[in-house]
């Protein structure tokens, strides 16, 4: 796979689909040297990292650092590891002991190569370890992305399937899987003790979602394991998305409701016959394209999972 050529400058308001349709270059040649961490803190030893700089995607960490040592969920891509190990270091951490994947996307599981042979215990969906287990093809509309297969070093050492429950640092973290959403193995990470919750790529606040609906993602999962979420959470929590700046629960409710409008908009033209080009140009999103960007990739990959047989 070349990389793309004319890669533009992103702004603090590309929306997440031009920022994955930069993934060519992340799955190639990320300019790791340009790269940079951005730490938010979140008090009491929680924070999450941001991954920046010109031509790198990396997903939001949130890291807990304390007496038992440090916790990651999600470890970025490989070449940024050192960046976000000098970044813990600054706050006071040590070694990696825990990351846990939200899935298995190469934004967000791409640190597994470095931290899984130093010992670092990995964790995620069951699901997410099988498709890390070979090589896959993620279909971003523009372009397709190829993700080669992790050697075992690499790979989840303890995964689940519905939920399960952690103790580390003094909190209580619970891992939910509602079901297939962004992917088919997504992981929802709730500090309970925080009410802080960190939802992966199922939950974006850089622009619209991507669904990788030719690996079983939905339309419909996302906006499930959503509302699944703010079940499980108390008004006021803090939520971590994959991309985009930390919202908050009125936030991930404002983001189902998008949803959910833009679902019932586009499910009553597929049945009355209409072709994903007529749903494009119908602009079921128009009342949010200002602040989400283009939403091609998100009409299409949604239109995949609706219409998929």
């Amino acid at each position: 796979m070349r990389l793309s050529e004319g890669v533009s400058r992103l702004s603090a308001r590309t929306s997440l689909a031009a920022a994955l349709a930069l993934a060519t270059v992340a799955a190639n040649a990320q300019d790791f040297a340009n790269a940079r961490i951005v730490t938010e803190s979140l008090g009491n030893g929680l924070y999450v990292l941001f991954g920046q700089g010109e031509n790198v995607i990396a997903g939001n960490m949130l890291v807990s650092i304390g007496e038992q040592g440090v916790l990651v969920v999600d470890d970025m891509v490989d070449g940024i590891v050192p960046k976000y190990k000098a970044a813990i270091a600054d706050l006071g951490g040590g070694a990696i002991d825990f990351a846990i994947n939200t899935h298995w996307h190469f934004d967000h599981s791409g640190g597994n190569p470095v931290l899984g042979p130093e010992g670092v215990r990995i964790v995620a969906h069951e699901t997410s370890r099988e498709m890390m287990r070979r090589a896959n093809v993620i279909n971003l509309v523009s372009q397709t992305i190829d993700q080669p297969a992790y050697a075992l070093a690499a790979l989840p050492a303890i995964t689940y399937d519905d939920a399960m429950r952690m103790h580390f640092n003094g909190h209580r973290i619970d891992l939910l899987h509602p079901g297939p959403a962004h992917t088919t193995g997504d992981t929802a990470v709730i500090l309970r003790d925080r009410n802080i919750a960190h939802l992966g790529d199922v939950f974006n606040t850089g622009g619209y979602p991507f669904i990788d609906a030719d690996n079983g993602g939905t339309l419909e999962g996302v906006i499930a394991f959503c509302e699944a979420v703010l079940t499980e959470l108390e008004p006021g929590a803090i939520v971590i998305p994959g991309h985009g700046p930390v919202s908050t629960y009125d936030g991930l409710a404002e983001y189902v409701s998008m949803l959910k409008t833009i679902r019932d908009r586009m499910s009553s033209l597929i049945r009355s016959g209409a072709s994903l080009e007529q749903v494009v140009a119908a602009r079921l999103t128009s009342d949010w394209d200002a602040a989400k960007g283009d939403p091609i990739m998100l009409l299409d990959r949604a239109y995949a999972s609706m219409t998929r047989r």
